[in-house]
């Protein structure tokens, strides 16, 4: 009966289901006809959303919010152009520094599309930069945001494997500096090739430092966030808290720019926001119940085994199905299906978790970027208002830092591994 859930959740998510009724469907028929009392559901979906390290999403969603809408991000963007608008590559390479720098506070691919996007495509097109370029790198850089510290999807993934979250977060910084650099390298690259614009000339210290002033605020959130995480101040779950009164206290006192309204209107969006993920999870966890019932993640680990018990043979397995994945399911829906049946046998092996769960999650923030179901592409090109074949033309040379990332953390394990081990 697990074989006929999944092939039942295939069929409809083919057929143009939401991804939430192609899970849940299957999910409750096979709940009712298998002669379970109809109260299992609302204890199966309680007992999925009753989860101490989840509360963090939500407010991590908020604190992306806050930013969008009380100007943070616009400070945040003037310090990484005067810092290094000059170097070849001009705003490409101001796109991808802001992205690091927002990362360390709103933890998701999409609130850096949706926030720093709108700013970072307008300035670039200003300064000459065609919209298809502009929008690709926004696109690019935005897969940063959810490996460097804090994570939403490595939140989700550490609540689904009861992994370390706090290990999790602290192997992404790494990856993520890495990922940065090489797409920095090639922006630099398309300059020189291209004659993008640049800044004509090279900032004084002063004008560095009048442009960090207003933004040392905001800069030092991802500081105080890692720094009481290594510590061991807060847990994860503490540090998405002390996160968002930090920027309530740096936007109400010391910029003195958020009103009542910002508050209300990040508010509004966030219960929009949460309640989708959510639901999702609540939804895949009942499938992953059912599944485990049907020991169907036994039965993949005894197929995967007997195929290989190659570490870097099941890693090049799990980045191909987690690539597909990626083309046709969110990270969160991709998360909760499939790394519960693809993780066991792939630690069984000897593959450390918290590196799996690096390799995971890059593989599917990748799939933001690549179609049909690529949803930062489909954001991207609203706010720059292109084609989807533009978008994705533009896009084919950041393919490869991404893909060259992936490789790098995936077989070189101390990239992910080194933080951590430290602090074993």
């Amino acid at each position: 009966m697990g074989y006929v859930v999944i092939l039942a959740f295939i069929s409809l998510f083919v057929a143009g289901f939401p991804v939430v009724y192609a899970v849940l469907i299957p999910a409750v028929v096979y709940v009712v006809l298998g002669g379970f009392p109809l109260d299992l559901l609302a204890q199966r979906v309680t007992y999925a959303l009753d989860s101490f390290p989840l509360i963090a999403v939500p407010i991590f969603i908020f604190v992306g919010n806050l930013m969008n809408t009380a100007g943070i991000t616009d400070r945040i963007f003037r310090f990484a152009d005067a810092a290094v608008g000059r170097v070849p590559g001009g705003l490409a390479q101001v796109n991808i520094f802001s992205s690091l720098i927002f990362s360390g506070m709103s933890g998701a691919a999409l609130a850096d599309v949706g926030g720093l996007g709108r700013i970072e495509i307008r300035a670039m097109r200003e300064r000459g930069f065609a919209a298809p370029y502009a929008a690709s790198i926004t696109a690019a850089s935005a897969v940063v945001g959810p490996i460097f510290p804090p994570s939403i999807p490595l939140i989700v993934y550490g609540s689904v494997t009861s992994v370390s979250i706090i290990q999790l977060l602290l192997a992404g910084i790494v990856p993520a500096l890495i990922c940065v650099g090489f797409l920095m390298a090639t922006a630099a690259v398309l300059a020189l090739r291209h004659n993008h614009p640049r800044s004509a000339g090279w900032p004084s210290p002063a004008m560095v430092i009048s442009a960090m002033l207003p933004a040392l605020p905001a800069l030092f959130a991802p500081v105080l966030l890692v720094a009481g995480m290594l510590l061991g101040l807060f847990t994860p779950t503490e540090a998405a808290s002390v996160t968002a009164i930090y920027v309530l206290f740096i936007g109400i006192v010391i910029y003195r720019e958020m009103t009542w309204q910002h508050i209300i209107v990040a508010a509004m969006n966030t219960v929009r926001n949460t309640s989708a993920i959510l639901v999702i999870v609540a939804a895949a966890m009942l499938f992953g119940w059912i599944l485990a019932i049907e020991q169907i993640p036994q039965d993949f680990a005894r197929l995967v085994l007997g195929i290989t018990s190659e570490p870097w043979a099941l890693l090049l397995l799990v980045n191909l199905m987690m690539l597909i994945a990626g083309m046709f399911l969110d990270s969160t829906t991709a998360t909760l299906l499939i790394v519960p049946i693809v993780a066991p046998p792939v630690v069984a092996a000897g593959v450390d978790p918290v590196h799996l769960g690096i390799v995971v999650i890059f593989n599917l923030m990748i799939g933001l970027l690549t179609p049909p179901m690529g949803l930062s592409l489909f954001l991207i090109a609203d706010i720059a208002g292109i084609q989807m074949r533009a978008l994705l033309r533009a896009l084919l040379p950041f393919y490869l830092p991404l893909i060259g990332t992936l490789l790098m953390i995936t077989y070189v394990e101390d990239v992910t591994l080194w933080i951590p081990r430290m602090l074993r």
